[in-house]
C-alpha cells in the first residue's frame, strides 16, 4: 500500500518502489493538480539509485497529463526544489529522494507553491486517487532542463554577511555523506577566508553501506577529520541537503538540540527576529521552551514532521522551525528544511560571537541550564506497537521515581517531569520504528530517563 509518511512516500526500491508504482503516484498528482487548475510543475532527484531514472518517469507522466513541467538539469538538494518553487514561478514541484533513511529506500516528495513539504490535506487527495490510476508507462517526452543551483547559491549568500567570514581565516570540514550537498557549502563560501575541506563528495548509491543519516553513529569520518586537521567546526548534511549535523572544534559531536537552540539564538539577538511565533516540534529541547519565555516571544509544540511546522508557517508569522533530526527552517527565507542555510547561520553565529563553538554551548548551558539529550530506536514488532498503543491509553504517573508532570499525546507520549526533563515514546513516520527520546539536565539522568523508558516498552 502506497501511503505517504511524515514527508512524502518513502518504500524499498524493487519491492513497493517501483517505476509503475511511481508512475501511479505521479497521476494521482497530476490529477489533483490539474484539479486544482495548477500547472507548472519542477521535478527534481538525488543520488539515490535510479533517482534520475525515477524522475523522468513522473516526467513524462506530467507531460502526458498536460502540465508544464521542468526537469533539473542535474541531481540537486530538496531544498533547492523548494526554492525554486517558490521563487521562481512553479505552483509545485516533486523531489525524488528518501532523504535519510537505509540505501534500500527512495521516495517521493511534493512540495506546494510556498515552497515547503506538501500539507497533510493536498497529500490525502493524491492517495485518494491512487487506487484509480494506471502505472503503465507514458510516452518519453523531450525533457526540458532548468539549473536550479546558481540562483538558489545566490539568495542564500544573501542572507548571511559575508564580510563576517572574509575577517578571519576558518576551518571547516563539510561531510556530504554522500548526498547532493556535496561542494555547496564551498561554493557558497568562495571568496572569503573560510578554507571548506569536502569528505564523502562523491555519489555512492550504498551511502558507505549506511543510511545518510547525520547521527552520531554515522559520523565517525567528520569527527577523524576535524580532529585530525584541528578544523574549527564539522558540518553533515543528510542524502538530500535539508539536515544539518554538527560536530565542535574539540572533535565532539553536537546534538540536533543544540543545534535549534544556537539557530534560535541567532534569529532573535543577532538577525533581531522578533516578530512572530517559534515553533518546535514535541521531540525538540526545553531550551527552546526556556529561552522563549526569557525573550517573551510565544513558542508552539507540534507533531514531528516538517510539514506540521509549515501548517502554522501558513497561518501564522514564524519566525523559526525546526525538529529533534535536525531540520531547521527560516520562514521569511524558506518555509522549509535547509541544512546549507542552517550551516552558515551556524557560523556566521560563531564569528559574531568570537568563540568556539565548544565554548559557546558552555556559555548556553551557564545562561538556560544544561540539557543532554539521546534517542534510541527499536524495531517495530507487535509487541512493541502494543506496549506503545498501552502506554499512550494509559500514561504512568511515575517512571524511574521521577514525577510525571504533564502527559502529552499529541504525537506518540510524551511525558514531562517537574524538572522540565521528558521522555518521549512514538513511531517513526518514515521507517518501521519505534523511537524513544529523553533530554535531562545531567548525563547520569538522561542515561537513567533512557533505561526506564526503554524497560517501559520490553516485553
Amino acid at each position: 500500500m502506497i501511503r505517504f509518511g511524515t514527508d512524502g512516500w518513502r518504500a524499498v526500491i524493487g519491492d513497493q518502489f517501483t517505476y509503475e508504482n511511481v508512475r501511479k503516484v505521479a497521476r494521482a498528482h497530476a490529477e489533483v493538480l490539474k484539479e486544482k487548475g495548477l500547472k507548472r510543475v519542477l521535478v527534481g532527484y538525488d543520488w539515490r539509485f535510479s533517482s534520475e531514472n525515477f524522475a523522468r518517469q513522473v516526467y513524462d507522466v506530467f507531460v502526458s497529463e498536460g502540465l508544464e513541467v521542468k526537469l533539473t538539469k542535474r541531481a540537486c538538494t530538496t531544498p533547492m526544489v523548494s526554492f525554486c518553487v517558490r521563487y521562481l514561478g512553479f505552483e509545485n514541484g516533486v523531489m525524488i529522494t528518501a532523504s535519510h533513511n537505509p540505501p534500500a529506500y527512495n521516495g517521493y516528495k511534493v512540495k506546494e507553491s510556498f515552497g515547503g513539504s506538501a500539507t497533510p490535506e493536498f497529500v490525502s487527495e493524491i492517495e485518494k486517487r491512487l487506487a484509480d490510476v494506471s502505472g503503465e508507462p507514458a510516452p518519453s517526452a523531450e525533457p526540458q532542463f532548468i539549473d536550479v543551483e546558481e540562483g538558489y547559491l545566490t539568495r542564500v549568500r544573501e542572507q548571511v554577511s559575508l564580510e563576517l567570514f572574509r575577517e578571519r581565516e576558518f576551518k571547516v570540514v563539510h561531510d556530504a555523506m554522500y548526498g547532493t550537498s556535496s561542494g555547496l557549502l564551498s561554493r557558497a563560501l568562495e571568496n572569503t577566508r573560510v578554507q571548506v575541506v569536502g569528505i564523502r563528495s562523491y555519489r555512492d548509491a550504498l551511502f558507505g553501506g549506511h543510511a545518510p543519516e547525520p547521527v552520531e553513529k554515522n559520523l565517525k569520518p567528520l569527527i577523524e577529520k576535524v580532529r585530525a586537521l584541528g578544523a574549527d567546526l564539522g558540518v553533515a548534511n543528510d542524502g538530500d541537503g535539508d539536515r544539518i549535523a554538527l560536530v565542535d572544534d574539540r572533535g565532539n559531536y553536537v546534538n540536533t538540540q543544540l543545534i535549534y537552540v544556537i539557530l534560535l539564538l541567532h534569529l532573535i539577538k543577532h538577525k533581531n527576529m522578533r516578530d512572530g511565533i517559534v515553533v518546535k516540534t514535541v521531540s525538540t529541547t526545553y531550551l527552546a521552551d526556556r529561552i522563549c519565555r526569557a525573550e517573551g516571544i510565544e513558542l508552539r509544540e507540534v507533531p514531528v514532521g516538517f510539514k506540521n511546522i509549515n501548517e502554522l508557517i501558513l497561518k501564522e508569522k514564524v519566525i523559526f522551525g525546526g525538529e529533534e533530526s535536525g531540520g531547521y527552517g527560516v520562514p521569511s527565507f524558506l518555509p522549509e528544511r535547509d541544512g546549507l542555510m542552517s550551516a552558515l547561520f551556524i557560523m556566521e553565529s560563531l564569528l559574531l560571537r568570537g568563540l568556539s563553538l565548544s565554548r559557546y554551548i558552555e556559555e548556553i548551558f551557564k545562561e538556560y541550564g544544561s540539557a543532554y539529550y539521546r534517542r534510541v530506536d527499536f524495531p517495530a514488532d507487535e509487541n512493541v506497537k502494543e506496549k506503545l498503543r498501552s502506554l499512550i491509553e494509559g500514561p504512568p504517573s511515575a517512571v524511574g521515581g521521577r514525577k510525571v508532570k504533564k502527559a502529552i499525546t499529541i504525537d506518540g507520549l510524551k511525558l514531562v517531569f517537574e524538572d522540565e526533563s521528558w521522555l518521549l515514546f512514538r513511531a517513526s513516520g518514515t521507517e518501521p520504528l519505534i523511537r524513544v527520546y529523553a533530554e535531562a539536565p545531567t548525563e547520569r539522568e538522561l542515561e537513567e530517563l533512557i533505561e526506564s523508558g526503554t524497560s517501559l516498552l520490553s516485553v
